[in-house]
């Protein structure tokens, strides 16, 4: 029986130069191993953070989509709030029909508000400077006491669908007296 206490000899066939050589060829697989772990773990990171973008491009076009999807709709209906803008010009100036006015401008506020509810808001040009972005110009006068450009009549209100034009407004713009194209 041999005694646990004892020290067992190490074997001499293993050379101490070939476990130096096993050693080292195994540290060289463990590290290119981890370098192969650390290539798959960047190529993983970076496909989730594609993937990642994707889903939220995917998103923002999608909400676009929804925000901007009824704009045919509303383009057909801002010829009826130009109607009811002339009506109400018109019986503005006769003082029977009080209540035809008053009939008119409650469906005009009725239909303006379901126009804000999808977005659709009116602003105005009067006095502002024109903008051809937000302006369509449909005539030029000479106005001596009007800034050069400004718009000084509207004759059709202009709209913006969530705060994109929708329908520019039709604008007439002051220009200088010495303006020979007016």
């Amino acid at each position: 029986m041999t005694d646990e206490t004892t020290p067992v000899e190490p074997s001499q066939s293993v050379e101490p130069a070939e476990t130096e050589g096993e050693l080292t060829r195994l540290r060289r697989a463990l590290e290119e191993t981890k370098q192969l772990l650390d290539e798959k773990t960047d190529r993983y990171l970076r496909a989730v953070a594609e993937l990642d973008n994707q889903k939220k491009r995917a998103q923002r076009e999608r909400e676009e989509y929804i925000r901007f999807a009824n704009e045919s709709l509303l383009r057909e209906l801002l010829p009826v709030l130009d109607n009811f803008d002339r009506a109400l010009g018109a019986a503005r100036a006769g003082a029977e029909a009080q209540g035809l006015l008053e009939g008119v401008e409650l469906i005009q506020r009725e239909l303006l508000k379901v126009l804000e509810k999808f977005g659709v808001t009116p602003y105005s040009a009067l006095g502002q400077p024109f903008d051809p972005d937000r302006h369509e110009a449909v005539q030029r006068v000479i106005k001596p006491d009007a800034p050069d450009l400004t718009v000084v009549e509207e004759t059709q209100r202009g709209y913006l669908l969530n705060g994109r034009v929708l329908r520019p407004a039709m604008v007439v713009v002051a220009v200088p007296p010495d303006s020979e194209s007016a």
